[in-house]
């Protein structure tokens, strides 16, 4: 399933699409069907219509990884080389992803939902999303890696006002 969305990734027009076979299992999960194998394979093909099919998004949103990290990067790549304007971004429900996952993305989601903590727009959240700068080249203020993070989290916090009170 696709849909655009505005408030995933901050100041995006972003083409949110879901992948399926989570590993997750987050008590509260909005879309516990994504556990199992549905929907249509997502392959550069697929992602060329998708993109092609909706004029004007600036960002292309992975929500969540599937089962097969080595294809999910390969088709970052893809989109990477064939939109170079596009903005790539990935909503893992782990806590920690791989180096590979934020040298591939431009904006990582890394936490499981856990609702007594809330969702990414309360300040209570466990949740992060990190924009991923890549224009570091492994300097030492980056810890020697190609990509430094940026914790955006606070930026879905409006105002101060929390939602769930």
């Amino acid at each position: 399933m696709t849909s655009i969305v505005f408030e995933e990734i901050p100041d995006k027009v972003t083409l949110a699409v879901d992948i399926s076979n989570c590993r997750g299992r987050c008590e509260g999960c909005h879309s516990p069907f994504l556990r199992d194998d549905v929907g249509e394979e997502l392959s550069p093909s697929v992602a060329d219509f998708l993109i092609a099919d909706n004029f004007g998004v600036n960002c292309f949103l992975f929500l969540g990884e599937g089962n097969d990290i080595a294809a999910l990067l390969s088709l970052a790549a893809y989109i990477r080389s064939a939109y170079p304007g596009l903005s790539l971004a990935l909503y893992s429900g782990r806590t920690e992803v791989e180096d590979s996952i934020y040298e591939a993305f431009d904006y990582v989601k890394v936490g499981p939902y856990i609702p007594a903590r809330g969702p990414l727009n309360v300040r209570t959240t466990n949740q992060r999303l990190y924009f991923v700068s890549h224009d570091v080249g492994g300097s030492s203020d980056a810890g020697g890696k190609d990509y430094r993070l940026e914790d955006i989290t606070s930026r879905f916090w409006h105002h101060g006002i929390d939602p769930n009170v």
